[in-house]
């Protein structure tokens, strides 16, 4: 059962699914806020005044569509993001992740899956009336995950699992939760080529089962790429190898 602290916020038009939605994700544990459209969404996004810890969005959706809302919270907040899209809308699903969505559930879907989803994404993130923030999982992780709470220190790169942070050289990197823990995972094994699958089952819990999956994957790659200035034509830390995965690379010692 879920820490009943947890707060998910729910936007949907539709009155029956959205009902449906809040009577089985309140069943989990989970307490709920619905909205029946994006601007009511965001408003109760912002009437909350960070006590949200999850929020999930359809994408159609009157007055403000989902990736509008999500576009808006992410100018302000790094909460998790789920968006829900309809089968065959990979355009959508795409589109959702580079706005900064942590995944997304094609409609329709069960209440069970997207609760799996839920589950995943806040096993990550400290209940609000947690002591430590330090996340403490090790019960859970797979041999991919990451296992040690020491410093991560490659080449210009330091990663302080304690504080989820990191930094390129003196730098900070102003990094999601997802991207953390992404850089995180690379760093930890340095020269190791990750699969798509590998990383979408240690950072999100599942495994493949369509490409759009992995396009779920290549997205954060894409992004992390960014905030660390890298570049896939002659890349410094993150490896494209064609046909298996990424790869971080073995960074020389600094003199």
């Amino acid at each position: 059962m879920s820490k009943p602290s947890f707060l998910i916020l729910i936007a949907e038009d539709d009155n029956r699914t959205r009902h449906a939605l809040v009577t089985s994700i309140s069943a989990a544990g989970y307490q709920v806020i619905a909205a029946a459209d994006g601007q009511a969404a965001l408003d109760s996004f912002n009437a909350a005044a960070g006590t949200i810890d999850l929020v999930i969005l359809d994408v159609l959706m009157p007055r403000m569509n989902g990736l509008q809302v999500c576009q808006a919270i992410r100018q302000i907040s790094d909460v998790p993001i789920i968006i829900a899209t309809v089968l065959g809308s990979s355009a959508d699903r795409v589109t959702g992740l580079e706005m900064g969505a942590n995944d997304y559930i094609v409609k329709p879907f069960s209440t069970k899956e997207l609760i799996a989803r839920i589950r995943s994404i806040l096993r990550r993130v400290p209940s609000p009336n947690a002591e430590n923030p330090a996340r403490s999982e090790s019960e859970s992780q797979s041999p991919h995950q990451m296992p040690s709470s020491q410093i991560i220190k490659i080449g210009q790169i330091t990663i302080d699992p304690s504080t989820r942070k990191a930094y390129r050289g003196s730098h900070q990197l102003r990094l999601t939760e997802i991207e953390f823990r992404l850089i995180e995972l690379l760093a930890n094994r340095p020269g190791y080529i990750f699969s798509r699958g590998e990383i979408l089952h240690a950072l999100w819990g599942y495994d493949v089962s369509s490409a759009a999956d992995t396009k779920t994957v290549d997205v954060h790659i894409s992004r992390l790429r960014i905030k660390l200035s890298d570049h896939t034509k002659d890349p410094k830390f993150i490896v494209t190898i064609r046909g298996r995965g990424y790869m971080f690379l073995v960074q020389k010692e600094e003199q």
